[in-house]
């Protein structure tokens, strides 16, 4: 909605025997340096594998070869399709024709990723913005919750994996009714969404709980979906998986925040002579083309899966736990919590700052446009720069400039001009988003190439995925209080004439200056929290590089990788 799947990462490219190798795929929204206060998650396509209660080995490399595969989105990992691609293009594998099955099974799950990146683009982008105009950060807090599903699909990702119909098939029992809910609650709130988001703070909780559900949706039917990718797709077209989901999941989560902004800006609207976007046609629309697309999938056939693979749910969990219980990897663990603590108010805060100040939604929107083919070529980067034995070393040097520029956007929000905002001022927010886009893409190709390096290659999958959920967990867990620290430390009044000065929490709302100019007052704020969240944010995380992160990640390092396996 992040960036991250595994299928372009996993440890073993080895050819093995064909008829029981039929795997469970699963495991990102672009990356900006002017992100949302949700935006956290990020995609990455992954090919999760995990022995199965039952497995049988490989004579020659000693792999087993029914292996369960789980599933995971991500959070720092949006970009790891190029990565993937710039993998397989490295090992010289040979280039041959795409089949017409492959071609149509690509433009699938193109479709199937579109519409799961609808919700996802409205609840991880757009909405922050729209409901930034009325709330408070403390209220906004508790919309953010709502991001949390996506980085926590570890905990039911072998669930979908394992329980079915098979009448219906491994994918479709899960893909139908997931489609089915996500287009109904979207239909619903397409009645009532305009009315709510002109006074959300009585409609809070019903957001939340609403697109909380949708967000959880649509992860677990990502999990169904990369699942399916591994047997719709030839062995030889499997990177392609990766593609289709950056391809359709990105465009759905654009065209959600991106271009919804734009389009349901009224300036934007009066300038091009077009008319202005709802909120409740846009959920229709999304609706409609949720059932469509349901209805379509329903005739769609499944291969049927190798009989004689045996899931095991009980052995999914056991394996995490065994890996968990090594102290490398729990080290690891605390460096993915707490490795984004310095970014957060920037990435929580910053760009709503802007937009408070004056930057247009639609001046946003084509900020986060622009930004984007450069991901792809900062990915691509990424992924030379992280080869070796020490790909932790792009991650480390990526620290420095990445908390640099976190502290000129800072500066940027402190220095921002009074509309309208000169053409070299924005050209300095466009660079400024590219360069920490830039940085941020290095440090996920580092640290993934990592991942890579140490994944037990029989448990591979449930690695990538373990560490995958506690880097979404480091973006995620810190908006919460970040977004309550703004208010907290914020000191607004709203004053009345010469004599009357009422301290007000709602100036620090749109909604609130309003409400204080219609009794005759003006909001005046005497300290804006954000520069100090922000700066109790980067001292922590410039402490945490010099004394922690940094020493904590060449130790890591050169542990060799025999000694972070568990079964090999």
């Amino acid at each position: 909605m992040s960036h991250q799947k595994g299928a372009a990462q996993e440890p073993r490219r080895r050819q093995r025997p064909q008829p029981d190798l039929q795997g469970i795929h699963d495991e990102h929204m672009p990356s900006t340096a002017l992100a949302t206060s949700l935006e956290s998650i990020q995609i990455q396509p992954r090919t999760p594998k995990t022995p199965a209660s039952h497995q049988r080995w490989d004579s020659e490399d000693g792999i087993g070869l029914d292996e369960i595969e789980l599933s995971l989105l991500a959070e720092d990992e949006r970009r790891a399709a190029a990565l993937g691609l710039e993998e397989e293009a490295e090992q010289g594998h040979a280039k041959r024709p795409i089949s017409s099955h492959d071609k149509q099974a690509i433009g699938m799950l193109i479709v199937l990723y579109l519409v799961q990146g609808f919700p996802l683009g409205l609840a991880l982008g757009s909405l922050p913005f729209l409901l930034r105009e009325h709330l408070s950060y403390s209220q906004l807090a508790i919309f953010s919750l709502s991001s949390y599903p996506y980085s926590m699909k570890l905990l039911w990702s072998p669930i979908v994996d394992s329980i079915y119909l098979p009448s219906i098939g491994r994918r479709k029992s899960w893909i139908i009714p997931m489609q089915l809910l996500v287009g109904t609650i979207m239909l619903a709130l397409s009645f009532h969404a305009d009315e709510m988001m002109n006074d959300p703070s009585g409609y809070i909780y019903i957001l939340t709980a609403a697109f909380t559900g949708l967000v959880f949706l649509s992860a677990t039917q990502d999990i169904a979906v990369d699942g399916w990718a591994l047997t719709l797709l030839s062995e030889d077209n499997l990177p392609y998986a990766s593609t289709s989901q950056t391809i359709g999941l990105n465009t759905g989560y654009l065209l959600s925040y991106t271009v919804f902004l734009a389009l349901n800006s009224e300036a934007f609207a009066e300038k091009w002579g077009i008319p202005r976007l709802s909120l409740n046609a846009y959920l229709l629309f999304c609706s409609m083309m949720s059932y469509a697309v349901t209805v379509w999938i329903f005739f769609k056939k499944e291969d049927k899966e190798s009989a004689d693979l045996d899931i095991s749910i009980k052995s999914v969990y056991m394996t995490m736990w065994t890996i968990c219980k090594l102290k490398h990897v729990q080290t690891l663990l605390i460096v993915h919590l707490f490795a984004k603590i310095g970014f957060q108010a920037h990435e929580a805060v910053t760009s709503l700052k802007m937009v408070e100040k004056g930057l247009g939604r639609e001046d946003l929107a084509m900020t986060v446009l622009i930004d984007f083919p450069f991901q792809i070529v900062s990915g691509w980067l990424a992924g030379k720069w992280a080869r070796g034995d020490k790909p932790l070393r792009a991650w480390s040097y990526a620290y420095w400039p990445r908390l640099g520029l976190t502290l000129l956007a800072t500066l940027m929000v402190y220095w921002f001009p009074k509309p309208p905002i000169s053409t070299w001022f924005f050209l300095l927010i466009i660079l400024q988003t590219v360069a920490s886009s830039f940085a941020s893409t290095i440090q996920f190709g580092g640290m993934a190439a990592f991942h890579t390096r140490i994944s037990d290659p029989i448990v591979g999958g449930t690695y990538m995925t373990l560490f995958a959920t506690f880097s979404n967990l480091g973006g995620t867990w810190p908006r919460y209080f970040v977004l309550k620290g703004v208010d907290f430390f914020s000191i607004a009044t709203c004053n009345i004439g010469n004599d009357l000065s009422v301290t007000a929490a709602e100036c620090v709302s749109e909604h609130g200056k309003t409400a204080c100019a219609e009794i005759g007052g003006e909001c005046v704020t005497e300290r804006d929290g954000y520069y100090i969240v922000s700066g109790i944010c980067l001292s922590l995380g410039l402490l945490s590089v010099i004394f922690f992160m940094i020493p904590t990640a060449k130790r890591l390092q050169a542990i060799p990788p025999s000694k972070w396996r568990v079964f090999s």
